[in-house]
């Protein structure tokens, strides 16, 4: 059964202190009447969710953030990134990060893959902290209410690379720039330096009754104490160089998504040119 929410604001005081509460508190939360949003997010789940993160932020992967200035402060936006590490580790970095370096704070909406709303029990405590299923309907509301998405536009296969393939982007689906310029939003590229590390995958076996689509075979039973560095580059202005009717233009949205995997692989080379090793 799913935590109720006053149980969620004690676990998170418990966790993180009262300070962790009071910043839920100021995030900007449509209540739909019945204490959550219409994709069931609720401000106690996001603390709860933010203090059971916070030791492998700050003492296990030291993620360091860069550009943050990068993400808009308010209305509508896209953040793009690459997605690695066998585990969607990134994912839960990425979305710490942003709610930690916006002020006010922000929650990014991570659009997820089909299997993810077949979960039981994790579905639902995902949804609470934000989480939506991948579906156009879903974009499409949460960007006409000003929100902040966030889309891993490799996938599955971006978590599921061979580490031979680390920091090379697997196929760019193009969905992210589609509804970026119906929608009038620009698209924040973000580079995640540091994941393709963690877990080195060697094989995968096939799940096909299951759920999640594949076991991963990895070379360590868990991640890698890897120095996570985010990257958030320059908002590509879609909003502004496309019209909403390009939205239809299959030529306009195969050049606005090579444009954004261009600015997320130039972060990461920027990035791995820049660290100091794989732990620093």
């Amino acid at each position: 059964m799913p935590v109720p929410p006053h149980i969620a604001r004690v676990i998170s005081s418990w966790l993180g202190g009262p300070g962790a509460s009071v910043r839920a508190d100021r995030l900007a939360f449509a209540d739909a009447g019945h204490g959550f949003d219409q994709f069931g997010l609720h401000p106690d789940f996001v603390a709860m969710g933010s203090s059971l993160v916070a030791p492998l932020y700050d003492r296990y992967f030291r993620v360091v953030s860069h550009g943050a200035e990068h993400i808009p402060k308010s209305g509508p936006a896209v953040l793009a990134a690459n997605h690695s590490g066998s585990i969607p580790v990134d994912g839960a970095m990425l979305w710490t990060d942003v709610y930690r370096q916006t002020d006010p704070p922000r929650i990014p909406r991570p659009v997820a893959d089909y299997f993810v709303s077949t979960l039981p029990v994790i579905s639902t405590l995902f949804a609470r902290c934000g989480v939506v299923g991948g579906s156009r309907g879903n974009a499409r509301a949460l960007l006409e209410a000003g929100e902040l998405l966030m889309i891993f536009p490799e996938g599955v296969p971006g978590i599921g690379k061979h580490f031979s393939q680390r920091y090379r982007l697997q196929e760019w689906r193009q969905g992210h720039c589609e509804l970026a310029i119906r929608h009038g939003a620009p698209v924040v590229p973000v580079g995640i330096v540091g994941a393709e590390e963690q877990m080195p995958q060697i094989a995968r076996v096939p799940l096909p009754f299951s759920p999640i689509p594949y076991l991963p075979i990895t070379a360590t039973p868990l991640p890698l104490p890897v120095r996570y560095h985010i990257w958030y580059g320059e908002p590509i202005r879609l909003d502004r160089d496309y019209r909403p009717e390009d939205a239809d233009d299959p030529e306009k949205v195969r050049a606005a998504a090579a444009r954004v995997k261009a600015a997320v692989q130039a972060l990461l080379d920027r990035g791995k040119k820049e660290r100091k090793g794989i732990f620093k």
